[in-house]
């Protein structure tokens, strides 16, 4: 899939999120299903923040070279050539002990939640042009996929989102 394409999917997909996040009551999006789980607001936050700290951020980092490029020659992990060969990451539920580094907080209102969204796929469109600027033997690690590119970073933010409606659907019940 070329980056244009990936934007559209990734406009679609944010647009899907928005039209959910207009049908909840704030009461809806603080309610957690059990103390291990997230609510719909803290979802909502972790692919905001991880799209704009971890994943963009390991873009700046492959446009940057420097210390946090991977050494060449370094392959993906089994994991990392798999979601790349299918375009998405796997339907399994990914769960990573709580801890504050990781856990996001419950959201402070709707406009929070909304503006974040807006503002993610903003980064996304103004970083689309840019990506074939990025020399591709840049690549910044991800802990489970391996060494990626640029381009590998901005397809992730896409597949990413659209993981995570798996367990909106559930949340939502």
């Amino acid at each position: 899939m070329n980056t244009k394409e990936i934007v559209n999917k990734f406009e679609d997909v944010t647009n899907h999120y928005l039209h959910e996040l207009e049908g909840f009551t704030m009461e809806q999006l603080l309610q957690k299903p059990s103390e291990e789980e997230w609510s719909i607001g803290q979802m909502y936050l972790h692919l905001i923040q991880s799209a704009r700290y971890f994943q963009l951020g390991s873009i700046e980092k492959c446009r940057q070279g420097g210390p946090a490029v991977t050494e060449a020659g370094t392959e993906k992990s089994e994991i990392g050539q798999a979601i790349f060969a299918q375009g998405s990451l796997p339907p399994v539920r990914v769960k990573v002990p709580a801890s504050p580094e990781y856990t996001p907080a419950q959201p402070e209102s709707k406009e929070q939640l909304r503006d974040g969204l807006i503002s993610v796929l903003a980064q996304m469109k103004e970083l689309e042009p840019t990506l074939d600027e990025i020399p591709a033997h840049h690549t910044v690690a991800h802990p489970a996929f391996g060494p990626m590119t640029a381009k590998e970073w901005f397809a992730v933010v896409e597949m990413h989102y659209r993981h995570h409606l798996l367990q909106l659907n559930r949340l939502k019940g």
